[in-house]
C-alpha cells in the first residue's frame, strides 16, 4: 500500500491534468464553433442585403429607363412604360421576398435606411405612372433616391463592422433643356 501512497501524488497530477486539458480542449471548441457560426450569419446577413439593394436597383435602372422616354431624364436608354411594364411588375415581385428576407436577417437600423429607400422607390414609380413631364421634380426625386441608397449602405458597413465605402455620387449631366 506505501508504493500506492506514493504514486497517489502522481496519479492525481494525471487525472487534474488530463481534467484540465480536456476542459480547455471543449472552450476552446466552443469558442471556435461560436466564432464560426457569428462568420455563418455574418455571411448571409450580407448576401441578404446584397440581394436587397439589387432588386431595388433593378427598379431605380428602369424607373430611370422610363424617366428617359418621358423627358425627364438623361438616361441613353429611353425604355416607353409600355415596354417597361413586364420588367417593372418582375422586380416588383423580387422586392417582396427579398425585403421578407432583410426584415428577418437585418438589423433595425438596416430596416429602416431600406424601408426609406424603398418608399423613395416607390414614389419614383408613382410619378412615372402618372407619366409627369418635370425634370426638375425628377431630380428631386432621383437625390432623394441617392440618399436614401446612400444610408442603407452606411448602415448596411456599420452592421457589418466594413470600414466606409464610396458614397457612389458621380455628377451627372442635367436633362436637355432644364437649365
Amino acid at each position: 500500500m506505501s508504493a500506492f501512497l506514493q504514486q497517489l501524488p502522481a496519479l492525481i497530477g494525471v487525472v487534474i491534468g488530463a481534467l484540465g486539458s480536456y476542459l480547455a480542449v471543449v472552450r476552446s471548441d466552443r469558442a471556435r464553433f461560436g466564432r464560426e457560426t457569428a462568420a455563418r450569419w455574418e455571411e448571409r446577413r450580407l448576401a441578404v442585403y446584397a440581394d436587397y439593394a439589387r432588386t431595388l436597383k433593378a427598379s431605380v435602372t428602369l424607373a430611370y429607363r422610363i424617366a428617359a422616354h418621358l423627358g425627364n431624364d438623361p438616361h441613353p436608354h429611353p425604355l416607353p412604360p409600355q415596354e417597361a411594364a413586364p420588367a417593372q411588375a418582375e422586380a416588383t415581385l423580387a422586392r417582396d421576398p427579398a425585403g421578407e428576407a432583410l426584415i428577418l436577417l437585418g438589423s433595425t437600423e438596416v430596416v429602416e435606411k431600406a424601408r426609406a429607400w424603398v418608399l423613395t422607390v416607390l414614389e419614383m414609380e408613382r410619378f412615372l405612372r402618372e407619366e409627369t413631364h418635370d425634370p426638375d421634380a425628377w431630380q428631386a426625386l432621383l437625390e432623394r433616391q441617392r440618399a436614401g441608397r446612400e444610408g442603407y449602405y452606411t448602415a448596411v458597413r456599420e452592421d457589418l463592422a466594413l470600414p466606409p465605402g464610396h458614397a457612389a455620387r458621380w455628377p451627372l449631366p442635367p436633362v436637355s433643356g432644364t437649365r
